[in-house]
């Protein structure tokens, strides 16, 4: 067939292929394009680590009643329709065989992942994989089948050490988690639903995620669910940088946020559990959380960093060395306080018994002091005592001041009690107050870099406030102390 428009001969090409699909030239074509962009091929570090990714079975056992199931029932129907005992069954006024052990039956408790990181048989996996556990059964790709011994766990970083009896096993070389960075490839393998050695792939999408105390998770996309939970998570060297740990969810199943265990940290704390069976770490005893922008700015402190004291533990190491609530740490042990999730890693990191050096931020200017750490207790820090106390009768304006706030004169007892040098007590909160979050029963401890006295003086000090700046109120409502930012009104509204 010939066709006398060039034209005409392209259209009817073009027609054929939307009807036939793409040419082997094509798909030549798209496939170059693909490798083009550089594309990771996970074959062959697949091939090469799953032989050290592990299935990690836990079980219990369940004190079973003497006979089989059922046997209860049908020795009610002998007893009902027939009128005598079942048979086999003993007869009545028997009594029962002396030093006869119950009888238990192993039953399965989970299932969960891991990863050999020895060829001498240590093994890594999350802390609530083999929580609970009577007997934990380690099983190899290859089907081999060791019973694990427990050398410890630590249930707030989420990290558990086992130990199996067998040497030259394949194991996966540890990467360095502060190289990675977002963007790269990585893949987890694991037994998600008990489907031993399934390999996901995706990108690393953050680091530093705070979604616990002594954890800066690594964020990725890569396809995480249950049982994937200890497996490790791989870069493209085949390095395990991290440990699949948890995922964020609302229908208990994987959607596109998942979080790992950083291995640097992960080794930190198997190295404790491996020399002591336990992790210890120092503490301050003190409460603490962000500094936002507006608390920043209102206490001069130019940047949003550190962290806000809410409360301090009576007799701890932090009131020993004269940190109060309200104080902002900007400095720990020389290194900076970015966030308030940053101290507690720091604290933690520190060995107990050390005198550190540590920078606060306090009406205005820092001031350095030098705190002793304490080992933080395995339950984890002791909290002060909450009393409610009975409301005092004293003078109070009768009229919210620019701020919404009636307050009241706090007695000495109460003082005493609340182990406050001074402070008021709120008696009414309106407009800005309101707002903020302020209610009765607060107690006012400071207002910007101002110590709060008596109610006049507080009145006072709000009415020489710029109206047009923010101002600092510092709030102690039960044992903890929080800043709160508020911009004065003309008038309360009532």
């Amino acid at each position: 067939m010939t066709f006398r428009s060039p034209a005409l001969a392209r259209a009817v090409v073009m027609a054929a292929m939307l009807v036939l699909g793409p040419t082997v030239a094509e798909v030549s074509h798209a496939q170059t394009a693909a490798n083009s962009y550089n594309l990771p091929d996970f074959t062959d570090l697949v091939e090469k680590a799953s032989p050290a990714v592990v299935n990690i079975r836990t079980t219990e056992r369940v004190r079973q009643r003497g006979g089989a199931p059922g046997d209860d029932e049908m020795a009610e129907f002998f007893r009902r329709f027939f009128g005598v005992p079942m048979p086999g069954a003993p007869s009545p006024g028997t009594p029962p065989r002396r030093n006869q052990p119950p009888q238990q039956e192993e039953q399965s408790r989970g299932v969960g992942s891991g990863f050999i990181i020895s060829a001498d048989g240590y093994v890594m996996t999350n802390a609530h994989v083999v929580a609970d556990a009577e007997t934990i059964y380690v099983t190899l790709p290859d089907k081999r089948e060791f019973k694990a011994k427990l050398i410890g766990s630590d249930k707030r970083t989420d990290v558990a050490l086992l130990k199996v009896d067998a040497n030259n096993l394949p194991r996966l070389p540890l990467g360095d988690s502060e190289k990675v960075r977002a963007g790269e490839w990585v893949l987890a393998i694991g037994s998600p639903f008990g489907l031993d050695n399934s390999v996901t792939a995706g990108i690393v999408s953050a680091k530093g995620r705070d979604t616990g105390d002594y954890v800066p998770f690594i964020q990725t996309d890569v396809a995480v669910n249950p049982g994937n939970s200890g497996g490790p998570l791989i870069n493209l060297r085949g390095e395990v940088i991290g440990i699949n740990s948890q995922i964020y969810s609302r229908s208990g199943g994987y959607m596109g946020i998942s979080f790992a265990i950083p291995i640097d940290e992960a080794m930190r704390v198997s190295e404790q559990l491996k020399t002591a069976g336990r992790v210890t770490r120092g503490r301050i005893a003190v409460a603490i959380g962000d500094v936002t922008k507006e608390v920043a700015d209102s206490l001069g402190l130019g940047r949003a960093r550190g962290a806000l004291v809410g409360s301090v533990e009576p007799g701890g190491p932090a009131e020993k060395a004269g940190i109060e609530a309200g104080d902002i740490i900007l400095k720990f042990n020389g290194r900076d306080i970015e966030r308030a999730s940053d101290l507690p890693r720091m604290v933690g990191d520190t060995k107990p018994g050390a005198r550190v050096p540590l920078q606060l931020w306090r009406k205005g200017a820092t001031r350095e002091v030098t705190i002793t750490v304490a080992e933080l207790e395995p339950d984890g820090k002791a909290r002060a005592s909450r009393s409610a106390a009975p409301k005092e009768d004293s003078a109070q304006a009768s009229k919210p001041n620019a701020l919404g706030l009636v307050v009241n004169d706090l007695p000495d007892a109460r003082l005493k009690e609340l182990k406050l040098k001074s402070g008021v007590e709120v008696e009414l909160a309106d407009g800005p107050a309101l707002r903020a979050g302020i209610r009765p029963g607060d107690i006012i401890l400071r207002l910007g870099d101002t110590d709060v006295t008596n109610a006049r003086q507080f009145n006072e000090l709000v009415r020489g406030l710029d109206k047009s700046r923010i101002a600092a109120v510092f709030v102690r409502r039960g044992d903890a102390t929080q800043v709160l930012t508020l911009r004065p009104g003309a008038t309360a509204n009532r």
